[in-house]
């Protein structure tokens, strides 16, 4: 091989990398042993024989070589795989290629034990049981995995250990070994052994559709074959589109330890001359000694697949016995795959299900279930009926071979976890159970984990003789008797569920039943409230919306202050609301006046002078109207991640079209009532109203006359219980 071959190749691969919006994260990179190298990688994509040895060697710095399918090496490209190190699968001289190579250290190797692209990504299947567990699906048939990968690991480390016994008990032969590798000095080979890393790649989302590969080819090649079509369609819109690339590294296998058997040692220190090709009396042990190696290295790789949402979606939709379900069932069921099934589960995961995922349940705001979706009823896998999705029958038998990435991508998708055989038995356990025992089950887990989280958070940060007492900060629930209509209460900036306490237990006695979140950050000290994003605050409420969802047939969200400008920002994007009530809104961070201006000068000084978001944890002292309540420092973190809330929350104002209520006081010295107003008129809902009083407060829900407030959201509540129906609403001022 010629160095600046290898590197001008490495170079091209390089810039071509550089234009995809491909995201490859590498993962146990650290365990990839020095020495001999075989890297068994699963194979999905045709890009990989290219992509996949370039990321390994920026990662080792090492020469890394690859085998590829025979079918590449024509034309100019033949040119290109020759510099980059590739070895054809039909080339005679490739195991003795591989086997020098490894024992002089010269590069390691990508091999495909799969032994082509599996585009169905169907491996496994447990009735073929005389065949073993893992059959690899092909045109012709299903076979097993090839040996080729631990059978090439076995012979380096048996000519390697073969010279070692022969440097003393035959040094002829020990010649003849180093003559037929071109070993210039056995020192180094010696100090080494043979490994194999089992390599998975998993991509995601999977996605085949016309791009602009696939119009250029068509344009300028003119007329291509149905598999040339689907590999441009697929690998091209995965290349421009910006998938998600997890390769993930295995522990290493070593290879030395299964040359123990008696007959495998006889061979080594056989006294004769032993050629490349000979045969041997250990050959079947070595052949079923290979088989063992092969099993473990694809158990492997298969399990070190990255589970994703649309695996989860997918084998959903494979197991649901039905096969019709409310849309909204779907999604609670895809919730409860996505974050109680995973708890207890050993596998690896994608970053997006390391989140939060209550936005599923919610407006789906990341995309996952929607573009799942979109994906399943252009490839007919659903269809939608009503509110329900309708599964084909056949949706998870796959088309003809090289067009199964188009046609039937949700049954790729199902197909690439089979291997997980727990998460399996776990999916179908899900997918089976009785709706409302999943309802009940995920409305508990969240008032327990939002118990859990604040219990953890208390321990975690409060701080003595500053941090308020652990009543203080718990969220909690009133069951009131009226199970038509219940409320999510929130709590402002720099407060805690007791803010709302007062209100809480007025509309309890009412008969609502109404629950009072934690918002993140909040109840515990400032410094936990600075660790924390807006973000997370609208997960709490989203949290609290799904638990009173199991509750009651209907929810109302509303809040005071910051808790009012996210229980907007809730209404504003889900469409399931019965009515919201907002008391003290800001709209602006210019809204907060006189006892935030310090907060907010500091901010502006920090972020002129940096020019990013204030990431620093500072602090300045605020003076609460509820010192048993408040905290009596301000992050300045905190500003500004309230300044992002009201920012993304106020263009979607006319958005909101269910009944609103606005509460403001006149005497407001903390959030101007101007901004409030505006609010009001910005609602896209025809049924609203704005009530407003002259409090010398801003925390008009608590203290004296608060019983104004509280009579004027019974009141609201009321009239969305009757339905609406009476006064069309408007604009109070009293």
């Amino acid at each position: 091989m010629n160095p600046y071959a290898y590197r001008t190749a490495g170079y091209a691969i390089k810039a071509l990398s550089n234009l995809t919006r491909a995201n490859i994260r590498t993962h146990g990179e650290e365990d990839i042993p020095k020495g001999a190298v075989i890297y068994a990688v699963n194979h999905f994509t045709r890009m990989e024989t290219f992509f996949i040895p370039y990321y390994i060697h920026r990662l080792t710095r090492r020469i890394i070589w690859a085998l590829a399918d025979d079918s590449l090496f024509s034309g100019g490209l033949k040119n290109f795989l020759d510099r980059l190190g590739a070895v054809s699968t039909k080339n005679p001289d490739r195991d003795r290629l591989m086997v020098k190579s490894l024992l002089t250290g010269e590069a390691s190797w990508v091999i495909f034990p799969e032994g082509r692209m599996v585009k169905s990504k169907k491996v496994y299947d447990k009735k073929e049981e005389k065949r073993g567990e893992f059959l690899i699906a092909a045109p012709e048939g299903p076979h097993s995995p090839h040996t080729g990968t631990a059978t090439l690991a076995l012979r380096t480390e048996f000519y390697r250990e073969r010279l070692r016994r022969m440097l003393t008990g035959y040094p002829e032969e020990a010649a003849r070994i180093m003559e037929m590798f071109d070993i210039q000095d056995p020192g180094p080979v010696l100090a080494q052994e043979t490994f194999i890393v089992p390599v998975n790649l998993t991509y995601y989302p999977i996605r085949a559709r016309e791009n602009m590969l696939s119009r250029m080819a068509e344009l300028f090649v003119g007329d291509l074959s149905e598999r040339m079509i689907e590999e441009i369609m697929t690998e091209g819109t995965m290349l421009l589109s910006g998938v998600d690339v997890d390769m993930r590294f295995g522990k290493p296998i070593r290879i030395a330890p299964y040359l123990k058997s008696a007959a495998i040692q006889k061979d080594i220190g056989a006294l004769i001359p032993i050629n490349f090709d000979d045969t041997i009396s250990s050959i079947q042990m070595l052949r079923k000694t290979a088989h063992r190696i092969m099993e473990r290295y694809m158990s492997v790789i298969y399990n070190l697949t990255t589970v994703n949402h649309d695996h989860i979606f997918a084998s959903l939709l494979k197991y649901i016995p039905e096969k019709k379900i409310p849309e909204k069932e779907f999604r609670q069921r895809a919730y409860m795959a996505a974050t109680l099934c995973m708890e207890c589960l050993d596998f690896y995961r994608h970053d997006s299900l390391m989140r939060n995922q209550i936005s599923l349940l919610t407006d789906d705001r990341n995309g996952k279930i929607g573009n799942f979706i979109r994906l399943a009823m252009e490839t007919g896998a659903i269809a939608k009926e009503d509110d329900a999705f309708v599964i084909h029958p056949d949706f998870g038998e796959v088309s003809d071979f090289h067009r199964v990435r188009v046609d039937t991508p949700i049954a790729v998708i199902a197909n690439e976890i089979e291997p997980l055989t727990v998460l399996q038995e776990k999916l179908r356990g899900i997918a089976s159970v009785h709706p409302l025992r999943i309802k009940y089950k995920i409305k508990e887990d969240l008032i327990n984990k939002a118990r859990f989280d604040f219990e953890k958070a208390y321990a975690r940060f409060a701080v003595p003789e500053e941090s308020k007492p652990r009543e203080v900060g718990a969220p909690f629930l009133i069951r009131g008797k009226e199970k038509h209509i219940g409320v999510v209460l929130v709590h402002g900036y720099m407060a805690a569920p007791l803010e709302v306490r007062a209100l809480a237990e007025y509309l309890g006695d009412r008969g609502f039943r109404v629950y009072a979140p934690r918002l993140k950050g909040h109840g515990t000290a400032p410094e936990d409230l600075a660790a924390s994003t807006f973000i997370e605050w609208v997960e709490s409420v989203e949290e609290a919306f799904v638990i009173m969802d199991g509750i009651c047939r209907k929810v109302v969200v509303g809040g005071f202050s910051a808790g009012a400008g996210l229980a907007l920002d809730l209404a504003s994007r889900v469409k399931n609301l019965a009515g919201v009530f907002a008391i003290s809104p800001p709209l602006k961070l210019q809204d907060f006046s006189a006892r935030f201006v310090p907060a907010v000068n500091l901010w502006n000084r920090v972020m002129g002078r940096f020019n990013v978001g204030a990431a620093k944890k500072e602090f300045v002292v605020n003076h609460p109207e509820n010192p048993h309540i408040n905290y009596v420092r301000n992050p300045i973190s905190g500003i500004r991640e309230l300044d992002r809330l009201m920012d993304q929350m106020e263009p979607r104002l006319p958005e909101i079209q269910v009944p609103a209520l606005v509460v403001q006081s006149q005497g407001d010295p903390v959030v101007n009532p101007e901004g409030s107003f505006k609010i009001f008129k910005k609602l896209g809902s025809e049924d609203k109203e704005y009530l407003l009083v002259n409090y010398p407060r801003h925390g008009i829900i608590n203290g004296p006359r608060a019983d104004r407030v509280f009579r004027a959201v019974g009141e609201f509540l009321e009239h969305l219980k009757s339905g609406g129906a009476g006064d069309p609403g408007g604009v109070f001022r009293k």
